[in-house]
């Protein structure tokens, strides 16, 4: 059965009019919803602890950013957009203390309704808006006069009320302009999960730096297999991004369409599809989450450590050295 799909015509905003609406945590998705919110008429509420640069660019953007708590006390609908792994503790302390009947929990990532990390009590009903993009791309989208895809899901039990807050909050950053998709906060949840962890981080991230080292290995110069193994690979995105695999092997050579049907398979192989159903089950069965948890409960040790090694890498260093030389892609630098 086809997806529904909800556009501008299908939102009201005046659902939100005597509402007020607070954003917990003014990082990427924060401070792009916020702006785009208020922007769009709505009255709007920051939570933000002081002290970081979140705080005072909230504090530059025109906002008066107030305690987790005291945004939850006065608004209406509430949003948590605070990183996964601190999401609980927030809401345990500062938020579900302040959750009045009627209110609207909302997040953008459903980890923790969906794990039971946050749930909503009594009266409360739960509600997913997600924007298929970064927060700096659901600004600059929104201020161009367009928007980024959305999702929207409901949490069990959820009115039809909460379902037409969630396509107005939709329309209010720009969503229903590009197309708001209707899913679960299961579905959700667990495919953003598998495509992170098996193609759009963990797969192509070591598909770059095994292709890196094979070159290198063999003797070729780093900076080659720099350029072949991770620059050129967003001019493949690019293609897919506006076409689709069709027309990323219509664009390239017929050399390079031969090669991938005749050796892709032998990289994506029976081996690496029951790893993938593998990864899925983890997912599924909560045994991710009860891992990543686990994890930030021991000070993220495991985690920190990887991150560093990681970024020591030697196709991290051949890479800052060439991004150096190329003023044109306004390089960034962790």
């Amino acid at each position: 059965m086809p997806a529904k799909i909800y556009y501008d015509k299908d939102a009201d905003l005046s659902v939100l009019k005597d509402k007020t609406i607070a954003i917990l945590g003014y990082g990427s998705q924060g401070h792009a919803q916020a702006q785009n919110l208020r922007d769009s008429g709505c009255n709007v509420v920051i939570g933000q602890r002081p002290g970081g640069p979140n705080y005072d660019l909230a504090v530059s953007h025109g906002f008066k950013p107030v305690s987790a708590a005291e945004a939850t006390e006065q608004a209406d609908i509430v949003n948590i957009l605070l990183p996964d792994e601190v999401q609980a503790d927030v809401y345990r302390e500062s938020v579900r203390p302040h959750l009045k009947p009627g209110d609207v929990l909302m997040c953008s990532h459903g980890f923790n309704i969906h794990f039971e990390q946050v749930v909503p009590p009594q009266g409360v009903d739960a509600l997913l808006v997600a924007p298929k993009g970064p927060g700096h791309l659901v600004r600059s989208e929104f201020e161009k006069g367009g928007g980024v895809p959305c999702l929207i899901a409901l949490g069990e039990g959820a009115s039809d009320k909460t379902r037409q807050i969630g396509l107005a909050y939709a329309k209010g950053i720009g969503g229903t302009r590009a197309g708001v998709i209707e899913t679960t906060i299961a579905e959700e949840t667990e495919t953003d999960l598998f495509g992170e962890q098996v193609v759009l981080c963990g797969g192509v991230s070591e598909l770059v730096k095994a292709g890196f080292e094979t070159l290198v290995e063999a003797g070729y110069q780093p900076e080659m297999a720099y350029f072949e193994c991770l620059h050129e690979l967003k001019l493949i995105v690019d293609l897919f991004y506006q076409g689709g695999l069709n027309y990323m092997r219509y664009s390239v050579s017929n050399t390079a369409e031969y090669g991938d049907y005749t050796r892709g398979p032998r990289i994506i192989t029976d081996e690496t599809r029951a790893e993938m159903r593998k990864i899925l089950n983890e997912i599924q069965t909560g045994k991710f989450a009860r891992d990543w948890i686990l994890e930030n409960k021991g000070g993220a040790a495991a985690f920190k450590a990887t991150r560093r090694i990681n970024r020591q890498h030697q196709l991290e260093q051949v890479g800052r050295d060439l991004r150096r030389l190329m003023s044109w892609i306004n390089a960034k630098e962790v």
